[in-house]
């Protein structure tokens, strides 16, 4: 793909991150000198290369430089505590760290320093290798890598447990990803601004591996001001966009963001700051995506990005092209397929797929007469009260359409086993009981939370992974 891309893409920018810019002909051959150096460090095919960098021109080097000699990449989140880095060195058998020094408030140096007892862990670089062997050397180290071969271990978010690091190959990668570009309609002439990290499947493949399949450009921000990231998004005038709507809720709320010219993004999920002409008037009526580590990306997904009739609201699409689907009596989607990872690395099949090597998601889903699927909830977050079934992606919609984000659970309880609780995220004051009643009118009486909390925007808990902590929302009921 690289030496394909090099011919056909050349100076076309493959990266554009803030102030960094990189083409596929400097990438190319900054890859080139790094994986050289790789090699006179011993490093080489199966070898565990980790990757401890931000959105940047750094983690593209590295992961090119560790794909291109068969080597294995390993991406870590620049959010992990120092127990929780050590925890993955240990699980991923890394033999060589590239990493940035710092990053924001994150002083990385400081907590590797700490790791001691990593035992495959032979070299942490925050500088480019000492040495390189000869460009034969390298040439005959490309020439052994095979389609079949580990590309990447990535890890999952750790939301339901220890997170695990699932194992996909270079061929299912690039043809999984060239699938979804065709569904998508990302080709060389684009420019996608994405906001997921790289480190995690949705920027990894769906952003960058994409972007390099496509020949694209890809565009992203590190910026925490959102003034900077619309800067950029005003000179550089990304096409589509893909990521966390939450993740750009602040340059919606930047006071220069009403007269900012952002009519180039047409395309993409990133509604809040595409061209107000394709926002839609209500984004339940257009396709959602599923994805998960696992997939190596999306899952579930449709091209058409335009209004759905109100039969098909809260739409997932349907599965995408290689995924054998099986909907099990109790919701669960399971999933088979060459695009589905080769396992969990260090566990045993068995612990991956049951005996007709189905992966069980733990997403619970129903499929409509027409195919398309539609999101519940995860298994384990089905509310049970009182005897009902409540679905917290339900309510939370609910909330939304009141204008009112939440995140809701169910809470113990001795008389209904549970009762239903949201957390409101807003900066302004919320007249809990008005939203009850209003609540009345849109739900069934035992769906509607007995019990509220609000929290500001940024005082949501998190885990290092991102995603919303659970625990720590049940012990706010519990204050």
């Amino acid at each position: 793909m690289l030496a394909d891309l090099l011919r056909r893409a050349g100076e076309h920018p493959l990266l554009l991150c803030d102030d960094e810019r990189i083409s596929y002909a400097q990438a190319d051959h900054r890859s080139a000198e790094l994986a050289r150096g790789l090699l006179a460090l011993g490093a080489g095919k199966g070898s565990h290369i980790g990757l401890l960098y931000p959105n940047g021109i750094d983690f593209v080097v590295g992961m090119l430089a560790a794909a291109r000699i068969g080597a294995v990449v390993v991406p870590f989140s620049t959010f992990l505590t120092a127990a929780e880095l050590r925890g993955q060195l240990l699980d991923s058998e890394v033999v060589i760290l590239l990493s940035a020094r710092r990053f924001r408030n994150h002083n990385y140096e400081q907590r590797l320093a700490a790791v001691t007892d990593a035992p495959c862990l032979r070299h942490v670089l925050f500088d480019p290798p000492p040495a390189a062997v000869a460009e034969s050397v390298l040439a005959g180290a490309e020439e052994d890598v095979d389609a079949s071969d580990p590309l990447a271990i990535i890890y999952t978010s750790g939301s339901t447990g220890p997170p695990k690091g699932a194992v996909h190959t270079h061929g299912a990668l690039l043809a999984h990803q060239g699938n979804l570009n065709v569904i998508r309609g990302l080709t060389a002439a684009d420019r996608l601004f994405c906001n997921s990290p790289f480190f995690w499947i949705g920027g990894f493949a769906f952003g960058l591996v994409a972007t390099m399949v496509a020949g694209a450009t890809l565009i992203c921000s590190n910026a925490t001001d959102a003034g900077i990231t619309l800067d950029l998004l005003e000179a550089e005038k990304p096409t589509i966009t893909n990521g966390f709507v939450s993740g750009i809720a602040h340059l919606t709320r930047h006071p220069s963001f009403a007269d900012r010219d952002l009519s180039s993004m047409r395309r993409g999920n990133l509604y809040p700051i595409m061209a107000p002409e394709v926002r839609p008037a209500d984004p339940e009526l257009r396709h959602n995506m599923l994805g998960l580590t696992e997939a190596a990306s999306v899952v579930l997904l449709d091209g058409d990005d335009g209004d759905q009739p109100e039969h098909r609201r809260g739409s997932y699409g349907r599965p995408a092209p290689g995924f054998e689907t099986r909907v099990l009596e109790s919701g669960e989607l399971c999933i088979r397929g060459p695009y589905v990872m080769q396992g969990y690395y260090g566990r045993n099949r068995e612990d991956c797929f049951d005996a007709d090597g189905w992966f069980h998601t733990g997403d619970l889903v129903r499929v409509d007469d027409d195919g398309y699927f539609y999101f519940l909830g995860r298994a384990g977050s089905m509310i049970k009260t009182a005897g009902a079934n409540v679905t917290p992606g339900e309510v939370e919609k609910a909330l939304a359409a009141l204008g009112y984000p939440a995140h809701v659970l169910g809470l113990p309880d001795a008389q209904r086993g549970q009762v239903v609780a949201a957390v409101i995220v807003s900066d302004a004051p919320v007249d809990v009981d008005a939203v009850r009643t209003a609540l009345r009118g849109a739900l069934s009486a035992f769906k509607v939370p007995r019990r509220f909390a609000v929290l500001r925007h940024g005082e949501l808990p998190t885990l290092s992974s991102g995603k919303v902590d659970s625990t720590a929302l049940i012990g706010l009921f519990d204050a």
